[in-house]
Protein backbone atom coordinates (compact mmCIF):
# COMPACT_ATOMS: atom_id res chain seq x y z
CA UNK A 1 0.00 0.00 0.00
CA UNK A 2 0.94 3.65 -1.20
CA UNK A 3 -0.36 6.75 0.57
CA UNK A 4 -0.04 10.01 -1.36
CA UNK A 5 0.09 13.59 -0.02
CA UNK A 6 0.18 16.56 -2.56
CA UNK A 7 1.18 20.26 -0.96
CA UNK A 8 2.35 23.30 -2.38
CA UNK A 9 -0.42 24.31 -4.53
CA UNK A 10 -2.13 27.80 -4.05
CA UNK A 11 -2.68 31.12 -6.10
CA UNK A 12 0.07 32.66 -8.07
CA UNK A 13 0.08 35.12 -10.96
CA UNK A 14 0.99 34.52 -14.55
CA UNK A 15 4.79 33.63 -14.97
CA UNK A 16 5.33 32.85 -11.55
CA UNK A 17 6.33 29.79 -10.28
CA UNK A 18 5.41 26.99 -8.01
CA UNK A 19 6.43 23.85 -6.25
CA UNK A 20 4.11 20.71 -5.58
CA UNK A 21 5.38 18.23 -3.18
CA UNK A 22 3.81 14.78 -3.29
CA UNK A 23 4.86 13.21 0.32
CA UNK A 24 4.07 9.23 0.39
CA UNK A 25 4.31 6.58 3.13
CA UNK A 26 4.77 2.90 2.16
CA UNK A 27 8.59 1.07 2.45
CA UNK A 28 7.99 0.41 -1.48
CA UNK A 29 8.25 3.77 -2.34
CA UNK A 30 11.30 4.21 -4.40
CA UNK A 31 9.72 0.87 -6.81
CA UNK A 32 6.94 2.99 -7.77
CA UNK A 33 6.80 5.13 -10.92
CA UNK A 34 5.20 8.52 -9.93
CA UNK A 35 3.23 10.89 -12.21
CA UNK A 36 1.06 13.91 -11.77
CA UNK A 37 -2.10 14.65 -13.52
CA UNK A 38 -4.53 17.82 -13.43
CA UNK A 39 -8.19 18.24 -13.57
CA UNK A 40 -9.47 21.38 -14.39
CA UNK A 41 -13.29 22.37 -13.58
CA UNK A 42 -15.64 21.01 -16.60
CA UNK A 43 -12.42 19.49 -17.85
CA UNK A 44 -11.28 15.68 -17.98
CA UNK A 45 -8.39 14.76 -15.95
CA UNK A 46 -5.19 14.84 -18.05
CA UNK A 47 -1.58 13.94 -17.83
CA UNK A 48 1.31 16.26 -16.63
CA UNK A 49 4.28 14.39 -16.29
CA UNK A 50 5.82 10.97 -14.54
CA UNK A 51 9.51 10.19 -13.47
CA UNK A 52 10.25 6.21 -13.19
CA UNK A 53 11.41 4.81 -10.03
CA UNK A 54 14.96 5.22 -10.20
CA UNK A 55 14.44 9.33 -11.40
CA UNK A 56 16.56 8.42 -14.52
CA UNK A 57 13.57 8.58 -16.95
CA UNK A 58 10.77 11.44 -17.11
CA UNK A 59 7.75 12.56 -19.84
CA UNK A 60 6.04 15.69 -19.99
CA UNK A 61 2.94 16.48 -21.83
CA UNK A 62 3.76 19.31 -24.55
CA UNK A 63 1.95 21.67 -22.68
CA UNK A 64 4.54 22.01 -20.03
CA UNK A 65 7.63 20.58 -21.69
CA UNK A 66 10.13 23.59 -20.92
CA UNK A 67 8.28 24.85 -17.92
CA UNK A 68 7.91 21.96 -15.40
CA UNK A 69 10.29 19.50 -13.95
CA UNK A 70 9.48 16.72 -12.14
CA UNK A 71 12.34 14.82 -9.70
CA UNK A 72 12.30 12.49 -6.91
CA UNK A 73 14.06 11.57 -3.51
CA UNK A 74 13.31 7.83 -2.72
CA UNK A 75 15.61 8.57 0.47
CA UNK A 76 12.94 11.11 1.72
CA UNK A 77 9.95 9.55 -0.06
CA UNK A 78 9.25 12.67 -2.12
CA UNK A 79 8.26 13.69 -5.57
CA UNK A 80 8.82 17.35 -6.70
CA UNK A 81 7.25 18.87 -9.39
CA UNK A 82 8.85 22.48 -9.93
CA UNK A 83 6.12 24.92 -12.32
CA UNK A 84 7.98 27.84 -13.92
CA UNK A 85 6.04 30.44 -16.07
CA UNK A 86 2.72 29.26 -14.72
CA UNK A 87 -0.02 30.47 -17.47
CA UNK A 88 -3.79 30.73 -16.49
CA UNK A 89 -4.40 27.39 -18.69
CA UNK A 90 -2.30 25.88 -15.51
CA UNK A 91 -4.86 26.50 -13.49
CA UNK A 92 -6.22 22.88 -11.76
CA UNK A 93 -6.49 20.29 -9.24
CA UNK A 94 -3.14 18.78 -9.66
CA UNK A 95 -2.98 15.30 -8.39
CA UNK A 96 0.27 12.63 -7.50
CA UNK A 97 -0.24 9.00 -8.40
CA UNK A 98 1.87 6.21 -8.19
CA UNK A 99 2.21 2.91 -10.81
CA UNK A 100 4.29 -0.40 -9.72
CA UNK A 101 4.34 -0.58 -13.65
CA UNK A 102 6.64 1.60 -15.68
CA UNK A 103 6.30 4.97 -16.38
CA UNK A 104 3.32 5.64 -18.29
CA UNK A 105 0.62 8.23 -19.16
CA UNK A 106 -2.39 6.35 -18.70
CA UNK A 107 -4.62 7.39 -15.98
CA UNK A 108 -5.71 4.05 -15.69
CA UNK A 109 -2.45 2.48 -14.86
CA UNK A 110 -1.92 4.20 -11.55
CA UNK A 111 -2.47 2.06 -8.34
CA UNK A 112 -3.02 4.72 -5.79
CA UNK A 113 -4.08 8.56 -5.73
CA UNK A 114 -3.34 11.62 -3.57
CA UNK A 115 -6.34 13.93 -2.91
CA UNK A 116 -4.99 16.82 -4.63
CA UNK A 117 -3.97 20.40 -4.40
CA UNK A 118 -5.36 23.42 -5.99
CA UNK A 119 -3.37 25.10 -8.33
CA UNK A 120 -4.48 28.81 -9.32
CA UNK A 121 -2.82 30.95 -12.05
CA UNK A 122 -4.29 34.26 -12.28
CA UNK A 123 -4.01 36.62 -15.40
Amino acid sequence: QVQLVESGGGLVQAGGSLRLSCAASGRTFSSYAVGWFRQAPGKEREFVTAIDWSGANTVYADSVKGRFTISRDNAKNTVLLQMNSLKPEDTAVYYCAATSAAWSRGIGDYDYWGQGTQVTVSS
